[in-house]
């Protein structure tokens, strides 16, 4: 199996989206259909004598071991340790997730604009807040390449490598969809390895250099994302 690669985005005690956010999609099953009446046939001619035999049905391949329960984030380089990471629809650091990182927890977009979860081909994205709500990603710009982020949900811990660092600016959407893409800095691209983004905002440089600018959920203007591949997975 090719290397697999982890980008984490910073963003921050519950397994689902609070109230007013968008879950993720659930997988009950759709209730029985009716078969329809038999009716008279409309045609004279005999069946055929004999069908072919039905294509057996294939098993799809899952791509990671099946797992379950609370996510929780370690990453013993800056002390961060067993942080919630919430999952829920959307986007990273919209109002959503703005809304759980406020809750002091770590927030994760699924679906087509998010990311995938732990252990999966694609972009695992975790956001959380740097200077305030109880501050979990604090010192994520200190990550160093080499260092790990230990992610676990149901028992599996997911073990990622930080291999680069990603800064990018929320006034450029070209800049924004790098954070979010599958392949973290190259949109359009297709994974073929698991990866995280950690990403949090870079306030305290963006004001110490007079840029105050800000959206309207606070986000400044720039966000620093430190990317990594998985290496190891354990039971």
């Amino acid at each position: 199996m090719g290397a697999l690669i982890v980008v984490l985005s910073l963003a921050g005690c519950s397994d689902v989206a609070p109230s007013g956010e968008s879950p993720l999609p659930s997988t009950s099953s759709a209730p029985p259909t009716t078969a329809d009446p038999p009716t008279s046939a409309t045609r004279s001619s005999p069946a055929p004598s004999s069908s072919a035999p039905p294509s057996p049905a294939r098993t799809p391949t899952p791509a990671r071991p099946t797992a379950a329960g609370p996510v929780t984030m370690s990453i013993p380089a800056i002390g961060v340790r067993n942080l919630r990471v919430v999952a829920y629809t959307g986007t990273a650091d919209d109002r959503p997730g703005t809304r759980i990182q406020d809750r002091g927890f770590a927030a994760s977009p699924r679906g087509r604009a998010g990311g995938v979860g732990p252990g999966e081909i694609g972009n695992f994205i975790v956001t959380g807040h740097r200077v305030s709500h109880n501050r979990p990603l604090e010192h994520a710009p200190d990550l160093r390449n080499g260092d790990h982020i230990l992610v676990t949900e149901g028992g599996i811990e997911y073990d990622y490598v930080v291999t680069r660092t990603m800064t990018i600016s929320f006034r450029k959407p070209a800049e924004k969809a790098q954070q979010n893409a599958a392949v973290p800095g190259n949109p359009g691209a297709t994974p073929t390895s698991a990866m995280i983004t950690i990403s949090t905002c870079a306030t305290p440089e963006d004001h110490a250099a007079g840029n105050y600018w800000h959206d309207e959920l606070g986000n400044p203007e720039h966000r620093i994302n430190k990317i990594g591949t998985l290496v190891a997975t354990r039971p």
